[in-house]
């Protein structure tokens, strides 16, 4: 009789970080339950990206839709990875992943699942205090109290470089059209096209551009993403 799989839930936003963590997930045999926030985040393109992935994938996707009334963030574009290295982004929205952590803590009762698992790395994109290893540890600590014997959160690229992540990425499949992690995003009578002067572009093409992609590889996981 085969043993059941460990249910997990992973915080999906349909980025590079997030998808990587639920292919990590995969590859340990664990049965993965894709998480997203709809948080009426403008960049929407990004959870049609991880309904198309966990559709390639044929893995359950949930989605909690939520409001609350965020702060205009002026997202910085242009800067190159030193001056992004080097203080807390203007564009980073404060209590986000608080929210996250806890949704997906929440939603693990209901679901029977022992563990969450998020994204978030913090050697080369530290202007995000809620991706840092103190963060993290706090709300572990904090966790005991509020949810005695709840889930593990789990940061499998938390000590992780950019390009590391990229690498990681490319020998689990995936190729870097194959995920969405622009926050401002362009209409073009291409469709919809990344801005390539964000933040969160500037990082991923230097991400892409510093690996060894001659790496032994899975095939590539999303060739023919579907939308619909």
């Amino acid at each position: 009789m085969t043993p059941n799989k460990s249910k997990i839930i992973v915080l999906h936003s349909g980025g590079l970080d997030s998808t990587l963590c639920l292919l990590q997930a995969l590859e340990q045999g664990k049965q993965v339950i894709s998480l997203g926030i709809d948080y009426n985040q403008k960049h929407k393109i990004e959870n049609q990206y991880a309904f198309a992935q966990c559709k390639s994938l044929n893995i359950e996707r949930k989605v909690i839709n939520l409001k609350w009334d965020k702060p205009f963030k002026v997202i910085p574009k242009r800067r190159s990875v030193n001056e992004i290295r080097k203080d807390i982004s203007p564009a980073f929205l404060e209590g986000r992943n608080i929210v996250f952590l806890a949704l997906a803590c929440a939603e693990s009762a209901g679901l029977n699942s022992n563990e969450v698992w998020i994204g978030v790395n913090s050697l080369d994109f530290s202007g995000y205090p809620d991706c840092r290893p103190e963060f993290i540890d706090s709300f572990r600590e904090m966790l005991k109290f509020g949810y005695p014997n709840g889930p593990k959160i789990i940061t499998p690229l938390i000590n992780m470089t950019k390009p590391e992540i990229a690498q990681e990425a490319y020998r689990l499949g995936i190729r870097k059209g194959g995920t969405w992690s622009c926050y401002s995003p362009k209409i073009s009578e291409k469709g919809i096209q990344p801005c390539n002067e964000c933040d969160a572009c500037v990082l991923h093409n230097y991400a892409w551009k510093e690996i060894n992609s001659d790496i032994q590889c899975s095939d590539n996981k999303f060739t023919n993403l579907s939308f619909r």
